[in-house]
């Protein structure tokens, strides 16, 4: 690599603050939520990218739309872009998702989460880090290039899917199943989705995730008599109570994994009645599990179902399970895959860290493409205050991780 070609585009990617700004404020104005979180979907977001991308790297955007009638114009957009390298054979993909979760309570902002909040060199707002912090990082390592008028070793491609926080889709699963042959196995894939502060570490396996819904079905009644009723809510707090049970029925360690063991915990919980003195006759809540790859799904499953069924006999309740989301534990990126070792080279030139691979419990499209042969690596630089109140992204770490694509880019 001529170190002076990196040195230049590093001093071009430092001058790019302002034009981080603008980007974080542009795309968090422009909230992607998906028909399951009550948004119109990432259609805004996509055709502000897309303007972006012609105006100010003369790139052409492919649009690879998965239908979806939920949304306004009847589809969920996926771009993809590429500057030219040296090689045409070879790609260097970045893949970022441009939706994002809700807010939560607004009153645990101390700022309008749609608008970005500048403070002591960090923007806060809805999606700065997750998953605008890799976009924003992708286009400026790109830019760069551009501004500078250098073509990178090999071609740089761009890819911003959407409905990564719900299913994936009509995102990169759309892509994988109609578009596949845009990627090939020789090229690096990476995907800025997950990191720690110092940057040193660089995920290649994920646990397998699997999202559970749980209706629970009683009696409603007034709360003054209880026994003319079957009472939902008590029957719902007694399952939630039996299914951390599954910690210990699931109690293996593995320490390549951060957390190194499987996770099961309730989030999600419907509304059920809206006044004190009724008994409610419906209860609906979720489970996020995260479970290690040695674990067999289907026999979670079981082992769920028989719960339920121990609830249901005692409270005389009935219960539906019905599966949200299931993402199956893909087989692992070697740890010394050349994405691997490419991230390695660049994060210890650019940052002076030995970086390490990892597994993490939380699901990124990586799992796509472990799944079909493609060696994929997770790496960004965060203080992970993704899906909190209050999210925010620190405009250096945008800078740095930039700067490692852009090596990563130049590498022969």
């Amino acid at each position: 690599m001529d170190k002076a070609v990196l040195d230049k585009i590093c001093k071009r990617i430092d001058t790019y603050p302002d034009e981080i700004i603008k980007l974080q404020t542009e795309l968090t104005a422009r909230p992607a939520l998906s028909p399951e979180n009550g948004g119109d979907g990432e259609g805004k977001k996509a055709e502000y990218l897309q303007f972006y991308l012609e105006k100010n790297l003369g790139s052409k955007v492919d649009f690879y739309n998965a239908p979806d009638t939920r949304v306004p114009g009847g589809f969920r957009p996926n771009l993809v872009a590429k500057l030219p390298g040296k090689s045409s054979l070879r790609t260097l993909w970045i893949m970022s998702h441009l939706d994002v979760v809700p807010p939560g309570e607004l009153s645990n902002w101390k700022s309008d989460p749609w608008r970005v909040r500048v403070d002591d060199g960090k923007i806060y707002g809805r999606g700065t880090e997750d998953n605008q912090q890799g976009i924003v990082s992708s286009l400026i390592a790109a830019k760069a290039f551009r501004d500078e008028n250098i073509q990178p070793e090999r071609t740089l491609g761009l890819v911003l899917v959407s409905d990564e926080e719900t299913s994936s889709k009509y995102g990169i699963g759309h892509l994988f199943e109609h578009h596949q042959d845009i990627f090939k196995k020789e090229d690096l894939i990476i995907i800025p989705d997950s990191g720690v502060a110092d940057g040193s570490v660089i995920e290649v396996a994920e646990k397998s995730t699997i999202w559970f819904k749980f209706r629970v079905i009683g009696k409603a009644t007034h709360a003054s008599t209880p026994e003319k009723g079957v009472n939902a809510c008590k029957a719902g707090a007694n399952l939630i109570v039996k299914l951390n049970n599954l910690y210990m029925m699931y109690n293996a360690l593995d320490p390549v994994f951060d957390p190194p063991t499987s996770t099961f915990e309730p989030t999600k919980k419907e509304p059920n009645v809206p006044n004190i003195n009724t008994i409610p006759g419906e209860d609906i809540f979720y489970f996020d599990c995260r479970v290690l790859p040695n674990y067999d799904i289907d026999q979670l499953v079981t082992n769920v179902k028989r719960i339920c069924n121990e609830v249901e006999s005692r409270y005389k309740v009935s219960i539906e399970v019905t599966t949200m989301q299931e993402l199956r534990a893909a087989p692992p990126t070697p740890t010394d895959a050349p994405v691997v070792k490419a991230l390695e080279r660049a994060i210890a030139d650019v940052r002076g860290v030995k970086a390490k691979a990892i597994g993490i419990g939380g699901g990124t499209v990586a799992a796509f493409f472990r799944k079909t042969g493609f060696n994929a690596a997770v790496w960004a630089t965060q203080d992970e205050t993704l899906h909190g109140p209050n999210e925010y992204v620190k405009i250096q770490n945008i800078i740095d991780d930039a700067k490692v694509f852009a090596h990563v880019a130049l590498q022969n």
